[in-house]
């Protein structure tokens, strides 16, 4: 897999120099960032849908770095290159896993429906163009 990644040329790669002339560049493949980047995403979603200021999103993010953490120290540990999501998906996953248990939040997060609040906010922003509509009127 390393070498199918070092010899394709395309934007799916983020390269890091290093110290070690042995090997000059640590690299980070696009769906390391991506993959985990969802979950994230979503984190910040719920945080937001129930007007919470970013609780869940930290935690999704202090595990992404500290999964991306354990990745460099085991790369460097093995002197071998290493796959990122296997230590990074477990880091957000674990970090936010135990967050909602520590809040006793587990079935709002299980049950969290991304259209559910798209569509209530659609009916909100309907009910106050009618409000400002119907002010006009009068």
């Amino acid at each position: 897999m390393v070498s199918v990644a070092k010899s394709f040329d395309a934007p799916i790669k983020l390269l890091f120099p290093t110290a070690d002339a042995a090997r000059p560049f640590s690299m980070l493949g696009l769906g390391d960032i991506v993959i985990p980047g969802i979950f994230v995403a979503l984190a910040l979603r719920f945080d937001v849908s129930r007007g919470i200021k970013n609780r869940y999103f930290n935690s999704a993010f202090l595990g992404y770095t500290g999964g991306l953490t354990v990745t460099i120290i085991v790369m460097n540990w093995f002197q071998a290159a290493q796959p990122a999501l296997l230590y990074i998906v477990p880091g957000v996953i674990g970090f936010v896993a135990v967050h909602c248990l520590w809040n006793g939040e587990v079935k709002q997060l299980l049950e969290f429906d991304e259209s559910k609040t798209e569509a209530e906010e659609a009916g909100e922003e309907d009910q106050d163009d009618k409000s400002k509509e119907d002010k006009k009127g009068d």
